[in-house]
């Protein structure tokens, strides 16, 4: 594995310099990086400090963990499940393979092996035309999002439970032809629009918008404003040249613990609340 050159803690320290008006162009030559690996680290550690980067880390390997014995007691669990209720004529009185837990394409080896058995003989269950449901899926949400494509598609599914390598993904994708039209003129809005709801309590909708304007020296900022449309209460307001969609999470997903979830937000369709850091 290629060990990294800057610590987390120096990344945090070439962001401060910034903040502090040195030029990117300046901080890049002189640390000796370029200008996609500063924003790449902007995006990652804007706005933090090194107490919070190391506290993300720390979640980040918990929950690379949980996932990795997540995985491995549900495959030990579907293999005892289905080698302690059925038969199979060639491995004995024990069935090593099929689809008793719904869940096709499980090495019957791995299956086995969960029970103590020795995986000598077995084969690998093909996938190909067991799709029906991932396919009937991907119609639904095609058909609610006609602006998704295949790799937003990609990742409703895999948040919700039925990830796979995207090659396959876009695959299904074709075959059903799921292909996004382009865009052609400009379509006006056929009858009259539903007026939105007025909030009847705190923390019942927000909204939130990106505003921007410029220093003396020409030098451009942006400002993320979050209000309860309610109280009126200024809920935050993150100010940098740049703010990327996963800051953007970052801070919203801070004022969510501190508060709670609203019941809904309002916003536009600016690029930062569209990207793929938002949507999963």
């Amino acid at each position: 594995m290629r060990r990294r050159r800057f610590t987390e803690d120096q990344i945090i320290g070439v962001l401060r310099e910034h903040e502090a008006g040195v030029k990117t162009a300046e901080l890049c030559r002189k640390h000796g990086i370029s200008d996609a690996t500063f924003y790449n680290w902007k995006a990652k550690h804007g706005g933090m400090t090194v107490s919070e980067a190391a506290r993300l880390r720390m979640l980040e390997d918990e929950n690379r963990r949980l996932k990795k014995l997540l995985a491995e007691s549900m495959l030990n669990v579907s293999a005892l499940k289905d080698l302690l209720g059925k038969t199979d004529p060639v491995c004995g009185s024990l069935r090593c393979g099929g689809e008793a837990d719904g869940r096709p394409g499980l090495l019957r080896a791995s299956r086995l092996q969960a029970a103590g058995g020795r995986p000598v003989g077995l084969q690998y269950e093909p996938l190909r035309g067991k799709d029906g449901a991932v396919r009937e899926r991907m119609r639904e949400i095609a058909n609610e999002r006609r602006r998704f494509g295949c790799r937003r598609l990609a990742i409703v599914l895999r948040r919700e439970g039925k990830g796979m390598n995207l090659n396959k993904v876009y695959r299904l994708y074709r075959e059903e032809r799921l292909t996004v039209r382009k865009r052609g003129g400009r379509q006006r809005a056929l009858g009259t629009r539903a007026p939105i709801a007025s909030p009847q309590e705190p923390n019942q909708r927000w909204s939130f918008d990106f505003v921007s304007d410029a220093l003396a020296c020409s030098r451009r900022f942006r400002v993320l404003n979050v209000i309860d449309d309610y109280s009126r209460e200024w809920l935050a307001c993150m100010v940098d040249t740049s703010l990327s969609g996963r800051r953007v999470v970052r801070q919203l997903t801070t004022i969510a613990e501190r508060r709670g979830l609203p019941c809904m937000v309002v916003s536009d369709n600016g690029t930062e609340l569209t990207s793929h850091a938002v949507l999963a």
